[in-house]
């Protein structure tokens, strides 16, 4: 989806741990390995922009473990929170306001998209391999998705 704002836009990130592994997909637009993720689209809210963006990039059904309030209202939809929350350059001087939620998927049979030229679940030492070049917040993300998922 192209960009909605000029200067900033809202996405979410996604860490997909299954049998102590982490998911991340090869973006070939930035040369990199990340979470998968993507805009939050003017027609959804963080969570279904969420699940949208895992199901078209993984082909995964997952579960969230970030907290969730209760449903007290008719009125109020609870959302998970997310783990974290960031800020950083997309295409500059476009930024990105990252939404980074921790997910736990009961299989390991991902589909890849042609969004990506390849996913991969790298074990915690794996992250640490320089052969994958993996950006420190990167690696950072997924230990705390690992250690969550425990």
């Amino acid at each position: 989806m192209p960009h909605i704002h000029e200067l900033y836009d809202f996405v979410v990130a996604i860490y997909i741990v299954h049998d102590d592994n982490v998911l991340l997909v090869n973006h070939p637009r930035y040369g990199k390995w990340l979470s998968p993720g993507g805009h939050i689209e003017l027609n959804e809210d963080p969570e279904e922009a969420l699940y949208r963006e895992v199901a078209e990039e993984t082909g995964l059904k997952v579960t969230i473990l970030g907290a969730k309030p209760p449903a007290v209202t008719l009125t109020t939809k609870p959302l998970s929170r997310p783990d974290y929350v960031d800020v950083h350059e997309a295409n500059p001087p476009h930024k990105h306001i990252s939404l980074t939620y921790f997910a736990k998927s009961e299989s390991g049979e991902f589909v890849r998209s042609a969004e990506h030229t390849e996913l991969r679940w790298f074990t915690a030492s794996e992250l640490h391999d320089p052969q994958y070049g993996l950006d420190d917040i990167v690696i950072f993300y997924a230990e705390q998705a690992l250690k969550a998922a425990r």
